[in-house]
């Protein structure tokens, strides 16, 4: 199926909206997702026994930085790359040894070929589709063939902004299975798993999948 462009402008709002949310209310998401107890996502954990040891990892949308503090402790060399200020600084805090970059996922300041693996948990889902699609592309080219990339997306049809609930004025795009793997197969991925789960890390149904770089 394909996906009708959406207007640059158009982009450029929703995103920009939803990253003045996290600026300004960095200090809430991190009462959630800051927390020293840490749970390792059943995503992240099945995506690992497939990488090689010692993987250079990127950390899409790292926010407080939790998934990159575990991947350096499991030994990967990781990097951590998030748009929200306040959220990096709050992983420097936390994980002093991991790199981190701020930098928007649509322009992604790293070198081709360079990366064993991308972790983007409920980071892509903050991108109207079209733009979500370039960015698969862009993900594809940084990583080495073979390498492979693990995300979380929001399940469903509805796509818009966050009107009630917990930090409104975000916007998510909701994807269907067969629509995402639309999306992946376009972008030059192969798809390893791709399944709908419900309430596990976070809560709702969401889109969870597994894709490898070929040749």
């Amino acid at each position: 199926m394909a996906v009708r462009p959406t207007p640059h402008h158009t982009i450029s709002r929703v995103v920009a909206q939803t990253l003045e949310i996290y600026d300004r209310d960095a200090r809430r998401f991190l009462t959630r997702w800051g927390k020293p107890q840490y749970k390792r996502p059943l995503l992240l954990g099945e995506w690992l026994t497939l990488l090689p040891k010692r993987a250079v990892l990127l950390d899409l949308g790292c926010g407080g930085g939790q998934d990159s503090r575990y991947l350096k402790t499991m030994g990967h060399r990781v990097v951590g790359l998030d748009r929200t200020m306040p959220l990096l600084q709050f992983a420097k805090e936390r994980a002093p040894s991991v790199p981190l970059i701020l930098a928007d996922m649509r322009v992604l300041p790293v070198r081709a070929g360079s990366l064993d693996g991308i972790w983007a948990a409920a980071s892509l889902m903050h991108l109207p589709k079209a733009a979500a699609t370039d960015v698969l592309v862009q993900l594809r080219r940084r990583l080495r063939p073979r390498g492979l990339l693990a995300a979380s997306v929001t399940y469903g049809t509805r796509s818009g902004i966050l009107q009630r609930g917990w930090m409104p004025g975000r916007y998510f795009a909701r994807w269907r299975k067969s629509e995402l793997a639309s999306s992946l197969r376009r972008a030059g991925w192969k798809i390893v798993a791709l399944r709908v789960v419900s309430n596990q890390e976070r809560k709702g149904r969401w889109i969870n999948v597994i894709a490898r770089r070929e040749g």
